[in-house]
Parts: structure tokens; sequence; C-alpha cells
């Protein structure tokens, strides 16, 4: 049975990720890429979908011993695990290196002190865990291979089959190093290199301690920002610079409910803000190809601008369902691709623009194309942006007039205003700021309740939506303005769980909500850490801090963080690590240094 999604780690290379429990055990790995088939997909399932334990030997029982303690090795990936036992205590060091080559992953069990007894047990099982491989030997190399793809074990151990697993079973002593790593390569294609799994360590170590060196952040939370940043960058497809919303697909947002969904590919909303973070501490190189990427997946067809894309910028994104799998703790269905894909969703024009507009005024390298891109996506808009769509929380049921996909197409036309204003761009300026002050007031008079004293969801509707918290952030209206400072409370007070953290809106338990779906989900950490932000900007800070430490407070023992907190049952839910959630944390950490007098 898989542990809680707290108790994982995230190791990956910058083409995919695994995900490391806190037993030792690998329950999910996608080949070669983030979006492949998972080779370990234990995760949605059981031990039969695949997984890769090494630990120590349990004397009494076959139940495996999470680990004493664990830890990434400073500002890094690699994850270190040791486990005290009655025999002594041992280490198993996890990492995959920054790709040069056949995507691997490595881990070396180290001996630390007495004689400990130790097992590896590697169940691959390809195609989301449903086809059982072809195992045999090549020049004394096990490889695993079924169809186009092939996976290649070397150990310093003895290994066995047994029950269509591999298993190597030995001793470490203190001083003992042994290293099992496991490579993919195409079928069709001749063996991998031998692997150096102590000059990968190596390599690793550097690559990590120089790339954090390059935070400019050195507020009071620089770990936690770190940490996030170091997440966020695992997270980033190195050849093409898009940004996968998480490495996951199908965790739940509710323990058994329907809403879960495959996360595995490029929000623009999701990369733009990352876009944000990345800027505000230092790492513009990554900025610079995110934008590099979004020009070529929009590229073409700006008008029929997509809300995700594949990492490499593919705009089909079919989904389906595997019904050989019975979900993370019973969670079903498990959905690859997404279907939202197609939805219209105004408010990433908003986003986006937003995006290019930051990385204009920091001084990314000028891209004419950028800027004929933002004047073409505000022509769409000027002919679409009183529409109604599907909203940023991308409902199932019929689209509404949503108030903050109105806010950010105002946002859209106010920062290309800016473009032009500075000679960057041309455009028929006060046509558009004719626009700007249109879309300004509708939102005003339609999604304002006067007798609420509160913006709502859509247009004549009563419910609260937490994205509504970002209307202050983004300029629309100044914390100060009442309307803003009655939203905030009336969100504060009507869409908080008992422990204090934010519902994105109602959901209808059993019944369809307003989204189309039945079921609840957790709190949507975003929105808790935007409400610190709006609690700062008007004036309660003291509330503001203690909210964020609250949320610092929910990230696992290494510093991750799911899109979701189920409140009820006091555990992290939905897709992780969360570009999501740990982008909001980076943004409210350097909010709160001013803020709060840190």
């Amino acid at each position: 049975m898989p542990g809680r999604i707290e108790d994982y780690a995230l190791i990956g290379d910058m083409q995919t990720a695994a995900l490391v429990c806190r037993d030792g055990t690998v329950d999910w790995l996608c080949l070669p890429r983030f979006d492949s088939h998972a080779i370990f997909a234990g995760l949605l399932g059981t031990e039969e979908n695949g997984f890769w334990r090494i630990g120590p030997v349990h004397p009494a029982s076959d139940t495996p011993l999470p680990a004493t303690r664990r830890r990434y090795c400073g500002d890094s990936l690699i994850l270190e695990s040791e486990w005290d036992t009655p025999h002594g205590t041992v280490r198993v060091t996890d990492f995959m290196q920054p790709r040069d080559g056949a995507p691997q992953l490595t881990r070396i069990v180290e001996g630390v002190r007495g004689h400990v007894p130790m097992r590896s047990a590697l169940r691959m099982r390809f195609s989301y865990g449903r086809i059982t491989p072809w195992v045999y030997h090549v020049d004394g190399r096990p490889v695993a291979t079924a169809g186009p793809d092939s996976v290649w074990l070397d150990a310093d151990a003895e290994t066995y089959g047994k029950d269509l697993t591999t298993y190597a079973n030995f001793t470490v002593s203190p001083g003992d190093r042994l290293a099992f790593t496991i490579q993919w390569q195409p079928s069709h294609k001749a063996p991998p290199p031998l692997p150096d799994p102590e000059n990968a360590l190596t390599t690793t170590q550097e690559f990590w301690r120089d790339w954090a060196q390059h935070c400019t952040y050195n507020g009071p939370y620089r770990e936690a920002v770190v940490r996030s940043l170091i997440t966020l960058k695992a997270l980033t497809y190195a050849p093409t610079g898009g940004i996968v919303a998480a490495p996951t697909t199908s965790l739940p947002e509710e323990i058994g409910g329907v809403r879960n969904w495959d996360y595995r590919y490029t929000w623009l909303r999701d990369a733009a803000i990352t876009l944000s973070s990345l800027l505000r501490t230092g790492y513009r190189d990554e900025a610079r190809a995110w934008r590099e990427w979004l020009l070529r997946a929009v590229a073409g067809d700006p008008e029929n601008l997509q809300i995700m894309y594949g990492i490499a910028g593919e705009r089909e994104l079919g989904e389906m369902e595997l019904d050989w799998l019975p979900g993370y703790e019973e969670s079903a269905p498990v959905r690859i691709g997404n279907s939202a894909a197609h939805q219209l969703q105004l408010d990433v024009y908003g986003e986006v623009t937003e995006a290019l507009h930051l990385g204009h005024m920091t001084g990314i390298a000028r891209n004419d194309y950028a800027s004929a891109l933002q004047v073409k996506l505000i022509r769409y808009l000027e002919d679409h942006w009183n529409e109604p769509d599907e909203g940023i929380w991308e409902v199932r049921g019929p689209r509404r007039h949503f108030v903050h996909s109105k806010v950010m197409a105002w946002v859209a036309v106010d920062r290309t205003i800016k473009l032009i204003e500075s000679g960057d761009a041309d455009g028929p300026l006060e046509r558009w700021k004719k626009l700007r002050e249109e879309i300004h007031r509708d939102v005003c008079e339609k999604g304002y309740d006067k007798e609420r004293n509160a913006f709502t969801q859509s247009y004549g509707s009563k419910e609260l939506d937490a994205a509504l918290l970002l209307i202050p952030q983004m300029g629309f209206l100044p914390p100060d303005d009442k309307r803003v400072i009655g939203t905030v409370e009336a969100i504060q007070r009507e869409l908080s769980t008992e422990d204090g953290f934010i519902l994105r809106y109602p959901t209808e338990g059993e019944d369809e909500g307003i989204d189309g779906l039945p079921g609840d989900e957790g709190a949507f950490l975003a929105c808790s850490f935007w409400m610190a932000d709006d609690l700062a900007m008007i004036g309660r800070a003291d509330e503001a801090r203690k909210l964020f430490e609250k949320l610092l407070a929910l990230r696992n023992d290494l510093g991750l963080l799911a899109e979701e907190w189920d409140s009820v049952n006091q555990r992290q839910v939905g897709n992780f690590p969360q570009a999501f959630s740990h982008v909001p944390l980076i943004d409210t950490a350097l909010t709160a240094t001013g803020a709060y007098g840190g």
C-alpha cells in the first residue's frame, strides 16, 4: 500500500521525476519524460503495478521499515535516508543526475554502523503497471524490455529473479558503498554505457550547489524559499523550458473521490506565475527559457490560446481512464491526459501578459515576437472578453461570466497599454484605454454585491471565490478600497476551514456543485497564501504572518507541498509536489520580509 502523500520525497533530472517513500520505496517514475508511461505505478495501485524498494530486512516480517530520518543533502535534490536497526545504521542516497544521455536513477547504499542485512526488490511494470516486461541478461546486465522501452539494471550486488521481481540480498558494514542504477533506453538501441555512480553523485551535487547559489533572496524564510525554488527547477523540462504543474497524475483532491486529474503538463497560468517567482529571486535564464517555450507553443495560432500544452508545446492532450489501476487509496478513476486543455479560460490571457510584462520590466532581452504576441492576444480579447468561460478552476459545468476572468482580461489590456506607452509595441492606444475602462466598469457593476460588500464568483451569483483575492494584487483596485476589504473579509469568513485555511469556492458534497462535479475537496494552498498576502495588504500584518507560518508548518519534513490540505483528516491531498503551491509560498515570503517586519 502506498504511503501518505506527505511521506514522499521528490528526486528528478529536470526531464522526469520519481517519488520515494519514507520506507525506501520508489512508487512513481515515468520514463523518459514527465508525461511518459510510468514504469513504477504502485502509487496509484499496489505493488503489482511496479515499485523499487531498498531498505533493511525486517527481522520479524516483510513489512518495510520507515526511515528513522531523512533529508536532502544541502540545497539539492539528493535524498539521504537513514535507518537505525537492531543490527546497526544504514544510509541510502537516492538521486537522478541532470541528464546527459540515458535517464538514470541511482541508489547508493552505505554502511554507517554495525552490519545491516539489506534487500533490493525491483518490480518493473510498463505502461502504468499493466505490462510485465521480458527480463533477460546482456553481457551479465539485467534488462527489462517491452515494446519500445527497455530499462537496464546495474548493481554492486548479485541479483536473482523470483515471482517476476528482481531481488538482491546483501549486508553492509561501515565503509561499504554499494550502488544500484537503472537506465532507460529505447529497446531498439544498443545498451547504455555502464554508469559511474560516484561521479554522477559528485556532478549532481555540484549542479544543485551552483544553481542554488544564484538565489538573490536572503530574508528570514530563505530555507523555505530555496527548497521551493529547487522544486520548481525540478518541475522544469530542461530541453524546452516548459514547466509541469506537478510530476504526478490522479492523486486525489478528496480521498476516495473522483476529482483526480493529470498535472504532468504546462498550464500557462501556473508557468506564468512561476516565471514571476523565478524573476523575483534572480533566475533569469529559466524565465527566458519559459518565454521562448511560450512563443513556440502558441506560434501560428495565438488567438486560440490553450490553457495548457504538453511540455514540448504539444496541443493534443486527450484524456482517458486507466481502469486497471484502482487509484490512490481507491480514489478512482485514474486519468491520463487532460480534456480541460481546450476549455475557454479568459484569465490565461491576463496571466501570460502579466508574465511577459514582468519579463520586459526586469530586463530580459527584448524579443519583438513577444511584444507582437502580446498585442495579438489583446486584439483577440477585445472581441471576446465579455463572453462566459470555464474560469480559473476549470469547471466542467456550464460557462459563466467569472469575475476573476474579467479582472485578468483587464490586467491583459492594462499591461499592454503600458507596453505601448513604453514605445516597445504599436497598437490603438486610446481605443484600448477605453476598453480598459469598460472592463473595469463592467466588473464593478455586475460582479459586486452591494448588500454583502463583496465581489462574487460570477455575474449575478451569490457564491464567493478565493481567486477574487487577486484583485488588489493585480492592481485592479487598491487594497484600502472598501470593496476589497469587504471581499477579503467575506472570503475569510465563508471559505475558511476550521483550522483557518481557504477553500477555492463552495462545493456540494455528493451533489454536483458549481464546478459540475460531485464531492468535496481540501483547502487550496495557493488560495491560503493569497489570503496571507491580502491580509498584509489591508494592514493586518500580524494575522498574515500567523497564517503564513501555519502554512509553512503544513510542508512535509522535506519542505514539500501538495495542491491541497485536508483539514478533516489533517493530511496533504492532490498532485504532489505542486508548483501552484510552491510559487505563492515564494511570493508570500518575499512580501512577508517587508510586511511582517522580517
